[in-house]
Parts: structure tokens; sequence; C-alpha cells
């Protein structure tokens, strides 16, 4: 994609970024993870929710791995880590 094709996609409203697709659960210490990897351009970004009851956190973050499993295994393994030294705070305040 050229220079041009990068504005001209700008100013058109064109978005790449593709409605993520959750993939199976995990639970986790009455936790339920929940990925769904983004697909972009460079690959897929970590996504997805952590549920416990009625409440619910949304997980983003920054790392794009190559695949939507490889991306889903460690939204599961940094989910897991936040649980563990966040537990319920997780649902007072969105980082």
């Amino acid at each position: 994609m050229g220079l041009f094709d990068s504005i001209k996609s700008i100013f058109s409203g064109e978005n790449k970024t593709k409605e993520p697709e959750a993939l199976p659960s995990v639970e986790y210490n009455g936790y339920t993870i929940t990925p769904a990897p983004v697909q972009e351009d460079t690959g897929f970004r970590i996504n997805g929710t952590i549920t416990k009851g009625e409440q619910s956190h949304t997980f983003i973050r920054a790392d794009s791995l190559p695949s939507a499993d490889s991306c889903a295994e460690e939204m599961i393994r940094k989910a897991k880590q936040m649980i563990d030294f966040q537990g319920d705070d997780i649902f007072n305040s969105q980082r």
C-alpha cells in the first residue's frame, strides 16, 4: 500500500480491522476468560473479556501476534496473571 492509498483510506473511512470473533472460554478461579483476537494488517491483537457473575472487564492489549490461536493463548495467560494480581478489583476500574 502506497502513501496515497494510506491517505485515501483514512479519509474514506476504510477500516481493515475485522470484528473480533470470540474463541472458546476458559474457566479460572471462578472467572470466565473469553479470548476474541482482533485481526489487523500486522497480525492479531490481544482482546477479550474476563467475567465473573454479572461483572465483566474488557481486556485489550497492544500486543500483536501472528495467529489467532497464539493470540488467544497469550490473552488467557495475561488474563490469569491479572486475575491473580488484582482479583475482583479488575471490575472496579478500566485500566
